[in-house]
């Protein structure tokens, strides 16, 4: 799944691509995706532009001149820019067409992926957005935040650490990451983690993500160039995707555990 640092990636490339340039056309080939409504959805998209694209945790935010685009990748979203001309391929789902004979294409295999078109006045409020907890390197991402949020939360600290209300842009790798940064245990509970592991919970999230960007994201199976951009993070990882192999750090071999659901890498002696 593409998470902060890969959305970051692709709204970085994108603003170099598609910005100021005239809609002509839209075309929604699976209107489930759209959450809005779907018969002003079009309409009010063609005969505008983007502006400018912004991001919140994992959204991304096309702004035009009267509204805002809600994008959200989930687990196998992509954009692709393409000649108007060329076939529409199989799981392309959202077409947007330029003035130019280029188009913007979501790519979506599992049709987990969402848009939203909502008024400039009502972003803040929508509850995607609204929702949405600090960032890593947002100064109000503070030890006592993160000690508030989760005093009463009994679940795994990897579990409550994807909770996008309360960390908004990690997903798993990025959390698996930072839980060895911080040398916590995955299956630690929530409200024993003490101020100090939060402490380094806040500054491994921001360094992480802050390299992450800087290297164009993790590339995955999920997440590929669909841009013309290969993340290169990947050979930065720590644990994630290492089960098996040493621990870089003592030698011990990295586990993979199921938590939640979700594979869940960590070294056993460094997060005892």
């Amino acid at each position: 799944m593409p998470e902060i640092a890969e959305v970051e990636t692709v709204r970085n490339t994108l603003k170099g691509r598609i910005l100021n340039k005239k809609i002509t056309d839209v075309k929604v080939h699976y209107k489930n995706m759209i959450e809005s409504d779907i018969n002003t959805f079009a309409k009010d998209l063609i005969n505008d532009e983007f502006i400018d694209i912004k991001r919140k945790g994992k959204w991304l935010i096309f702004e035009t001149n009267n509204k805002y685009l809600l994008s959200h990748l989930r687990m196998e979203g992509k954009f692709f820019i393409k000649d108007a001309n060329e076939a529409k391929g199989k799981h392309e789902h959202v077409t947007i067409y330029f003035e130019d004979n280029t188009t913007l294409r979501y790519e979506d295999t599992r049709k987990f992926g969402r848009m939203n078109l909502v008024k400039k006045e009502d972003l803040e409020t929508t509850e995607s957005i609204a929702k949405q907890g600090f960032e890593p390197g947002d100064k109000n991402l503070t030890s006592s935040y993160l000690l508030d949020k989760f005093k009463n939360k009994r679940l795994p600290i990897k579990t409550v650490l994807l909770d996008q209300t309360i960390i908004s842009g990690l997903g798993n790798i990025y959390v698996n990451e930072v839980m060895f940064y911080a040398k916590i245990n995955p299956l630690k509970e929530a409200k024993n983690i003490s101020k100090e592991e939060c402490d380094l919970i806040v500054k491994g999230s921001d360094e992480i993500i802050r390299e992450a960007i800087k290297m164009g994201g993790t590339t995955i199976k999920s997440y590929t160039s669909s841009l013309g951009v290969t993340g290169r993070f990947q050979q930065n990882l720590k644990v994630h995707k290492r089960e098996g192999e040493a621990c870089l750090v003592c030698g011990t071999i990295i586990n993979n555990i199921k938590i939640g659901g979700r594979s869940t890498y960590y070294c056993p002696k460094c997060q005892k």
